[in-house]
């Protein structure tokens, strides 16, 4: 059932605390720290104990990042660019979001879905339409925006070969990034050549696969921190972030430190 837009505030100020608790607000002298936003789906997603160990990319990327940069995931499971927007939650980030933040997008899986209208975009029009309100939201606000193609899902040919699955998408995307002088994190080339590199069996490791469940979308701890070390290379690649910004990007980071907190009620 879609939720009204007070419900959507209401969900996204009440999931705040958990977000800065462990990374503080403020740094010694009272400056204010800067804060990166994910605004995406079900890949990047914050997952609560009821989900694990299914691993939303957004849980491991602050592994990757300096503590004082905080990261505010409000990416939500089923999520296209077009439903993220009507329920609200693009106007809940904007009303958050202060210059020198950065807002990270990431939208394809949903908007691929042509039999549900209030999800479906076209590539080259209504999505590349509704990526631009993320883009132009973020900058009247002094906020740099960034875009980021769709991981990969987890499929191969006959012969071993992985295969892309998301159709136009992430060319509309990368198009539109050259067009808007947008930093373009290309997460579905890294990742395709990510699973193509580990090969068919190796790659369930890195998705949801459990005795119950055959998931090639969704990851595990694993797989969220992979692509998460992707995200964070091509944040310092594209130089949105610099080298002081970034950690651990060639170190091991141990599945433990993934936890799935609680739901609120």
């Amino acid at each position: 059932m879609p939720l009204s837009r007070r419900q959507v505030a209401v969900a996204a100020v009440a999931s705040v605390p958990l977000a800065f608790s462990v990374t503080g607000t403020a740094q010694a002298g009272g400056r204010r720290n800067r804060t990166l936003y994910i605004a995406g789906d079900s890949t990047a997603a914050q997952k609560y104990a009821n989900a694990a160990p299914e691993t939303g990319w957004g849980m491991a990327l602050p592994f990757f990042l300096r503590k004082e940069l905080v990261v505010a995931n409000h990416a939500v499971n089923g999520r296209s660019s077009k439903s993220f927007v009507d329920e609200g939650r693009l106007e809940v980030i904007l009303s958050a979001i202060r210059p020198g933040d950065f807002l990270l997008i990431q939208f394809g899986h949903n908007d691929e879905k042509a039999e549900d209208p209030t999800r479906y975009t076209e590539p080259w029009t209504t999505y590349q339409d509704h990526l631009r309100m993320y883009v132009e939201g973020a900058r009247a606000r002094g906020a740099r925006p960034v875009l980021a193609t769709s991981v990969e899902r987890r499929r191969f040919d006959a012969g071993g070969k992985a295969l892309p699955t998301h159709g136009e998408y992430p060319a509309a995307m990368r198009a539109l990034a050259a067009e808007e002088r947008v930093a373009l994190l290309d997460a579905q080339a890294l990742s395709l050549a990510l699973w193509q590199e580990l090969g068919i069996e190796e790659t369930k490791k890195y998705f949801n696969w459990t005795a119950t469940e055959q998931d090639n979308t969704h990851f595990n701890p694993p797989g969220a921190i992979a692509v998460a070390r992707l995200v964070a290379r091509e944040l310092l690649r594209t130089r949105v972030l610099g080298p002081r910004d970034v950690r651990r990007l060639d170190e091991p980071i141990p599945e433990s430190w993934i936890t799935w907190p609680q739901a609120a009620a």
